[in-house]
């Protein structure tokens, strides 16, 4: 029988559709402006906000696709799954910068299908279908710290 790897104690309880949405919602300003995943982020149940490192404000049409290929990719009903795998072996693409300095050895890595792939120890769902409608209520940018901040909701599944 394998046992489960010890990692860090985890200092939030997170809802788990609000934040698996999160981790969709960054990978796609990944792609979409080619920016890190958020700088900071308050995941809560009725609503949440990120951060984003960007040179410009998104226009309002880039916004309203932010939306649309996020709830794209839910309606893709994507499994939700974890992997254990030691700091050496954590593929190039996954972005390690708010891994704190205390982290284990051993990492969980978070995949949302063939989406998004991430170091996470926060709770999920087990599949994108458990989300229910992402929302972007509104937005603004600091010219001065370059940062977009964005506000969003989840809507109930019908």
């Amino acid at each position: 029988m394998e046992q489960e790897p010890v990692l860090n104690a985890h200092n939030k309880e997170e809802y788990p559709p609000m934040h698996t949405a999160e981790h969709i919602l960054n990978q796609t300003m990944v792609r979409m402006f080619g920016c890190p995943r958020s700088r900071n982020a308050h995941i809560e149940k009725k609503k949440s906000k990120c951060d984003y490192l960007l040179d410009a404000c998104p226009t309002e049409d880039q916004v309203q696709e932010i939306e649309r290929r996020v709830n794209e990719v839910i309606g893709r009903h994507l499994d939700v799954s974890y992997e254990f795998v030691k700091r050496g072996e954590v593929p190039p693409e996954v972005d390690l910068w708010k891994l704190p300095d205390d982290a284990s050895e051993t990492l969980r890595l978070v995949r949302i299908g063939d989406y998004d792939l991430c170091a996470c120890v926060g709770t999920h769902v087990q599949s994108t279908s458990e989300i229910g409608t992402f929302k972007i209520l509104s937005h603004d940018y600091n010219p001065d710290t370059h940062i977009w901040r964005m506000r969003f909701k989840l809507d109930e599944i019908k």
